[in-house]
């Protein structure tokens, strides 16, 4: 019986119809229920972030969002790629420099951070500053963001061209990712962020 069907003479639903009505809502709850299903097994978003920048303060944006989106239940991955991948390498990650020159909020005008070894000072200062205030490092962080199933991705172009091994990485990073990969994941999320 379709929703617009009328009753049985009198107003009443003879017995057909009520098995007609059971009958639909059953269906109806049997369909709800597999949407549910449905959206459940498939629930999380997915967030695609590629990160290309390796200097210490441009370390910070791809892996605080990361970490944050995960325990949202996004489904998170970093692609890192040209010097974004150094925040990737367990070495160098723990070196990474900051540039004084041309940054409007860096308080010295260009002149001066243009001298020689300001940026190694001005690295120096805002690792301390990050030390000072208990911020996490970089390399807490990318324990976090794989801690919290953030797949975190290295550019095999770029570990090709610098002349990295899989090796150099942190372990759980994953390597020999490609452009047309990574895009496709871009294509398939939820939320793309360049940084």
């Amino acid at each position: 019986m379709s929703a617009d069907t009328p009753a049985s003479s009198g107003g009443e639903l003879s017995p057909d119809d009520v098995d007609d009505l059971r009958a639909q809502v059953e269906a109806l709850e049997t369909e709800v229920a597999d949407l549910r299903s449905e959206v459940e097994a498939g629930s999380a978003d997915e967030m695609v972030i590629v990160a290309t920048k390796g200097t210490l303060d441009m370390a910070y944006p791809p892996l605080i969002l990361a970490s944050t989106a995960a325990a949202f239940g996004y489904d998170v991955t970093i692609f890192h790629t040209f010097w974004g991948l150094e925040v990737l390498h367990e070495e160098n990650s723990k070196n990474l420099g900051l540039s004084a020159v041309g940054n409007p909020n860096m308080p010295l005008p260009n002149a001066v951070a243009a001298l020689p070894g300001m940026d190694r000072l001005t690295a120096r200062m805002m690792r301390n500053r990050i030390a000072d205030n208990d911020v996490a490092s970089v390399e807490e962080l990318i324990e976090t963001a794989l801690a919290s199933g953030v797949e975190l991705q290295a550019c095999q172009m770029t570990i090709d061209l610098l002349g990295y091994d899989e090796d150099d990485f942190y372990d759980g990073v994953t390597t020999g990712v490609g452009a047309a990969s990574a895009f496709q994941e871009m294509a398939d999320a939820d939320v793309q962020l360049l940084v």
